[in-house]
C-alpha cells in the first residue's frame, strides 16, 4: 500500500466539491487530519510523513482539503469560510465515509476548524490533538489583515509586510488561489470563549513550535480544558513545527492511549 502518492476522491457538501484521501488500515482505528490556512491535505500532511507515520502505526488516515484550498472547490465569498461551515465539511466527509467517530487532528487553521467541530459534535470526536494554535484558539493571533493586502498584491515585490510575504510565498508555492485565500483569511478567525474550550471534554494533546510567534502558549489552552496537555515542540517554529519528530511522537503515544 502506498502511503506516499494518495489518490483523491471528492464528495459535495452545501454545493462545494470537497477532495479527500482515506488510507492505511480501512479496519484501523480512523483519525482525521484538518490541514492549516494556504496548505493542502498533501503540504500538511502527506509530505511531513504524517500519512506514513499514522499508516505505519496501523490507523486508517482521512485528511481533506478544505474549501478554497488544495483539489477542493474555491469559493471566493468571505461569508463562506466561517469556522462552523468548515467544521461541517469535515462532519459531512464522516458522514460520506460511514466513520461514527474518528480521533481528529488540525494544524493552525486546523485546529480552530477541529476545536469547533468537537463544539458541534462532540459524540463524533474520540480525541483531539491541536496544532500550531495554543491561546490564540481564544487571544486571537495577531493582525491578519494585511495578509490579505499581501496575497491580493499585483506581485511578492509588492509586499514589505514580513509576515504577509511568509504567507504570499507559501501560497505561490502551493500555487493556491490566492483571491480564495483571501476571503478565507477574512472570516476564517473567528474566536473561540475561554467557556466554549472548558466544554470540550475530548481528550487533547495542544502541541505548539517553541520559536512559533503566531500560535501563542500551548499551555495556557490546555489549562482551559479539562482534559487537555500541552507539548512544546522545541526549537520550531509555526511553519516547521508541523513534521517535527517530537511532534509525532507525542501525537503518537497520546493516540494510542486515547484514539480509541
Amino acid at each position: 500500500m502506498d502511503l506516499n502518492a494518495p489518490s483523491f476522491q471528492t464528495f459535495q457538501h452545501e454545493g462545494l466539491d470537497i477532495a479527500f484521501f482515506d488510507k492505511g488500515d480501512p479496519d484501523g482505528k480512523p483519525i482525521l487530519l484538518i490541514h492549516g490556512f494556504a496548505s493542502s491535505a498533501l503540504v500538511n500532511w502527506v509530505y511531513p510523513g504524517w500519512l506514513k507515520t499514522l499508516g505505519d502505526a496501523g490507523y486508517r488516515v482521512i485528511a481533506l482539503d478544505n474549501r478554497g484550498h488544495g483539489r477542493s472547490a474555491k469559493p471566493h465569498d468571505a461569508a463562506l469560510y466561517h469556522p462552523p461551515a468548515m467544521a461541517g465539511d469535515a462532519l459531512a466527509l464522516l458522514d460520506h465515509l460511514g466513520v461514527a467517530s474518528a480521533a481528529v487532528m488540525g494544524y493552525s487553521m486546523g485546529a480552530r476548524i477541529s476545536a469547533f467541530l468537537a463544539l458541534a459534535a462532540p459524540e463524533r470526536v474520540r480525541a483531539l490533538v491541536l496544532g500550531g494554535l495554543g491561546i490564540g484558539m481564544v487571544e486571537g493571533v495577531g493582525d491578519w489583515d494585511p495578509i490579505a493586502g499581501a496575497l491580493l498584491a499585483p506581485s511578492l515585490d509588492d509586499v514589505t509586510h514580513e509576515r504577509g510575504r511568509m504567507f504570499r510565498q507559501f501560497a505561490e508555492q502551493t500555487k493556491s488561489d490566492r483571491q480564495a485565500l483571501a476571503a478565507c483569511i477574512a472570516t476564517s478567525r473567528d474566536l473561540l470563549t475561554a467557556g466554549d474550550m472548558g466544554r470540550i471534554a475530548a481528550p487533547t494533546l495542544v502541541a505548539v513550535g517553541t520559536r512559533d510567534d503566531i500560535g501563542g502558549s500551548p499551555q495556557a489552552l490546555a489549562d482551559l480544558m479539562p482534559n487537555a496537555t500541552a507539548l512544546d515542540i522545541p526549537n520550531r517554529d509555526h511553519m516547521l513545527a508541523v513534521g517535527d519528530r517530537v511532534f509525532k511522537a507525542a501525537a503518537l503515544a497520546f493516540l494510542a492511549r486515547y484514539a480509541g
